[in-house]
């Protein structure tokens, strides 16, 4: 394949300090998924695709460097029952209702998005009186991920409703009130769930082709999905979506250290180690350095999960102690306070910072006046040497790219309008190696071919950074998108 007349950018390893403007035009060739020359006036090889760019922008593809593809793909039959789709207890309650009616008899009812600021906080008994339907089960996602809360049919469903006070294994997660009942609030048990919850394997693939095809529209030709706790079983799931096609882009998965990459995965594999952290059950500090040496020494790195000061200056000291391996990073660093900036060089920030933007009303009230400059650093962590890149978290967060990096563009006045970064920096969160999210892949001889094709030049493109800007995506030189006609071959 021959893509004629583009504006490659970055091209150069130094390319993109500042906006993307004085780009010249070149022809960029294609062959055996990489490519193979970039230069003005190359020569027609016999039965070689063509595509004129009419002097627009050739990118490096998107590559999401946070997001829970299985998650994603339910939340789409999931009822969305965040802030954005209901405001008030009585709006829950009508939406629940709604969805109570369209399903079948027995089945479940899955809500995603919650946030206290709806309804307050919820357990079994709030969803018995939102939803007085008792052969209904019902589970509602917390937007952090961290939370399921279900109601009495699916506590009893689920074997939970009991007062023995005692977790079964898998169970540690199950909150109980003083008289041992549980209260339907379910931490950190998204595994414990799948396994119990009925679920279509073909939907589940559905799913997944639907995620990738929006995607592929967007530009995007990879992913790293960040699931905690994902095992072989899991693994093996998501490279045979990859092998079978249901995934059309590049996927790197972070998973536990023990498990193997699976052996038919064509355009996927394993990434850094996923280590949770939450406040509530933070490891001693000779734990948590234990556990990154035992990744070290399976040859991974890490990936932690820090989204507190305590989490941050923890998972500092646990890697200081332990050493660092090219590849650490820090997953969200929701909170960076300024004088840990300078420990973070080495490793890779994987932010969200869109959350500033989607849920800039919730910070406003809920975090304190204190950690509020430390708020989803960006632009002074890039100032201060940290290599950053970013992630979606959908279905945690939006899904499109385009939207975060226009969001990191523009900080709100009372959450950090310093830490906007300029629109060329902003896309650039995206172009980085899957495995070293900080280290830019360019459009040069040598490189994949993932690659999107947008409709304007590059200095046009940085300026809107819109979501309907991609007029052809390309997974190892193979089309997966195209602008008016889905997806290719």
């Amino acid at each position: 394949m021959l893509i004629r007349n583009a504006r490659a950018w970055p091209s150069t390893a130094g390319a993109g300090a500042g906006e993307p403007a004085g780009i010249p035009v070149v022809d960029v060739r294609i062959a055996d998924g990489r490519i193979t020359a970039c230069a003005s006036g190359l020569p027609p090889v016999a039965d070689e695709e063509e595509i004129d760019a009419d002097g627009c922008a050739l990118l490096p593809g998107l590559h999401d460097h946070h997001l829970h593809l299985r998650a994603l793909a339910a939340a789409q039959a999931s009822a969305q029952v965040g802030p954005e789709q209901v405001r008030t207890p009585a709006e829950l309650g009508t939406r629940l209702r709604a969805h109570d009616a369209a399903l079948p008899a027995g089945a479940w009812l899955r809500c995603v998005g919650y946030h206290e600021s709806v309804a307050g906080p919820l357990d079994r008994w709030a969803l018995d009186r939102l939803l007085p339907n008792p052969g209904r089960p019902v589970r509602v996602q917390h937007r952090t991920g961290a939370l399921w809360v279900v109601n009495s049919a699916a506590l009893a469903r689920l074997g939970l409703d009991d007062q023995s006070g005692r977790p079964a294994p898998g169970q540690t997660g199950v909150e109980r009130d003083a008289d041992g009942r549980a209260t339907g609030r379910l931490w950190r048990m998204d595994r414990w769930l799948a396994d119990r919850v009925p679920g279509r394997p073909a939907d589940l693939a559905a799913g997944l082709a639907s995620v990738s095809a929006r995607a592929a529209a967007l530009g995007v030709t990879g992913f790293t999905d960040a699931t905690p706790g994902a095992g072989e079983r899991d693994i093996a799931g998501l490279a045979a979506a990859v092998a079978d096609g249901a995934i059309g882009q590049r996927l790197l998965c972070l998973a536990r250290a023990e498990v193997p990459v699976p052996a038919r995965a064509p355009r996927f594999g394993l990434g850094p180690v996923k280590i949770m952290l939450d406040d509530d059950t933070l490891p001693f500090l000779d734990d948590l350095t234990g556990t990154v040496r035992q990744a070290h020494a399976a040859g991974r790195a890490v990936a932690v999960h820090c989204v507190t000061r305590v989490q941050l200056v923890l998972t500092l000291a646990a890697l200081d102690r332990a050493g660092r391996r090219p590849g650490d990073r820090i997953e969200h660093g929701a909170v960076i306070p300024a004088e840990t900036v300078p420990a973070l060089r080495g490793l890779t920030v994987v932010s969200q910072p869109h959350f500033v933007a989607e849920r800039g009303a919730q910070y406003a009230a809920d975090v304190a006046p204190g950690d509020r400059p430390d708020l989803w650093r960006l632009r002074s962590l890039i100032d201060g040497g940290v290599a950053v890149a970013a992630g979606s978290d959908a279905p945690f967060g939006g899904a499109d790219p385009w939207h975060v990096m226009r969001a990191a563009t523009r900080r709100p006045a009372d959450l950090g309008p310093g830490e906007a970064v300029a629109p060329a920096t902003a896309i650039r969160l995206f172009l980085g190696e899957p495995t070293a999210p900080g280290v830019p892949r360019l459009v040069a001889p040598g490189y994949p071919a993932d690659l999107m094709l947008l409709r304007c030049p590059p200095r046009e493109a940085a300026r809107s950074l819109a979501s309907d800007l991609v007029a052809a995506t390309f997974v190892g030189g193979g089309q997966v998108y195209r602008r008016g006609g889905g997806t290719g071959g």
